[in-house]
């Protein structure tokens, strides 16, 4: 056992539960002052990559869309998220947890998923004010894809 802790241990980095892996780029949207720096940093750590923003014009293996009731439509914003996305990428949508302020209900979160073309897989409480909800294109749910 080493004596210093790896800075991307799974049992200390809430991000470990979103499947992220080493060299992979996500793609943040939605990003503000009350998005989850923590939880944006263990991506990094995990990946090995900065975050990249909505002007990134290449690939990316997965998007990171913070979502909040006043953000405007969800659909659309899905939609946009998908841009850029790899073939079997996932999107992570993060929105305020239920009694938060911007919270999104389930049941609007699964009719925008649907028209957009994703399939809802899983939801995680991942941080003290956010919830995620993997998203994935019916051939990255079948196949398991990440």
């Amino acid at each position: 056992m080493s004596a210093t802790a790896d800075p991307a241990d799974k049992s200390n980095n809430p991000a470990h539960r979103l499947g992220f892996e080493k060299d992979q780029i996500v793609q943040e949207l939605g990003f503000d002052e009350d998005c989850d720096q923590d939880l944006r940093e263990g991506i990094e750590e995990i990946t090995g990559t900065e975050l990249v923003d909505e002007d990134y014009d290449d690939v990316a293996d997965a998007v990171l869309l913070w979502h909040r009731e006043e953000d405007g439509d969800l659909t659309d914003a899905l939609v946009d998220a998908l841009e850029y996305l790899a073939d079997g990428g996932l999107v992570w949508l993060l929105t305020p947890k239920t009694g938060r302020d911007g919270h999104v209900e389930a049941h609007e979160i699964a009719d925008a998923a649907r028209t957009a073309g994703l399939s809802q897989t899983s939801s995680v409480a991942i941080a003290k004010d956010w919830a995620g909800t993997r998203l994935a294109s019916p051939k990255a749910a079948k196949t398991g894809k990440r």
